[in-house]
């Protein structure tokens, strides 16, 4: 697989070494990591991303939830 390009989140502090990093791969979809452990990737699309977001959002997916 080609080099992924890593994008740390805006809401990540500055000078932080523990962020959320997202890459595009080739194929489309979202890899999401950690930057303290970035062998651990989440794949996902972006349309699940949104629902998942939205729910959070909306109080569906809080507190108690793992």
């Amino acid at each position: 697989m080609p080099q992924l390009a890593w994008q740390k989140s805006t809401f990540s502090e500055p000078g932080s070494d523990t962020c959320v990093e997202v890459a595009l791969d080739p194929t489309g979809r979202l890899r999401l990591r950690e930057s303290d452990t970035p062998s651990r990737v989440i794949v996902t699309t972006s349309a699940a991303l949104g629902c998942l977001l939205r729910a959070v959002a909306d109080g569906a997916v809080g507190a108690g939830w793992r």
